[in-house]
């Protein structure tokens, strides 16, 4: 797996990134369409996409990172046949190497659903073990999406 790091992403970039967003996040955040995607990632600044890729260039983990409201923020997905392997840690390892801090949201509980019905399982453990520290009272709500803030500091 080798790691590319791109401040755009083409065409055919962006429609794996959003065919990996809406089979990983729970649907009630997902897009209905590319221009969707196109949306989020006009109305963020300074971004820097990070693409994890297999031998044969398919895209297995996107993370980007990127300005708002005065503050680095990220987005991260990992191909959850992908998951427990290390990526998404590899990835926020080499994040970090670029940044002095990084903000999210995620899901606090397991009681969201992915599109194909399956559980959207909370990353919140695996993030405050590898440091982040979370924020329980700062909330972020969208659809019946429920998230808590968390953010790395070095």
């Amino acid at each position: 797996m080798m790691i590319e790091i791109k401040t755009e992403i083409d065409v055919t970039e962006k429609k794996a990134v959003f065919d990996l967003w809406n089979a990983e996040y729970p649907a009630s955040i997902g897009y209905e369409s590319t221009a969707g995607l196109d949306a989020f990632l006009d109305g963020i600044g300074d971004k820097r996409h990070y693409l994890l890729r297999d031998a044969d260039g398919n895209l297995k983990a996107w993370l980007v990172a990127f300005t708002r409201d005065g503050e680095r923020w990220f987005s991260i997905i990992v191909d959850s046949r992908e998951q427990k392997k290390g990526f998404g840690r590899r990835l926020l390892d080499e994040v970090k190497k670029h940044e002095t801090a990084l903000c999210g949201w995620v899901a606090g509980g397991s009681d969201q659903k992915k599109r194909d019905g399956s559980p959207y399982l909370s990353p919140l453990e695996f993030y405050r073990k590898i440091g982040f520290a979370v924020f329980p009272e700062i909330t972020y709500e969208k659809g019946g999406f429920r998230a808590v803030k968390i953010k790395w500091t070095r």
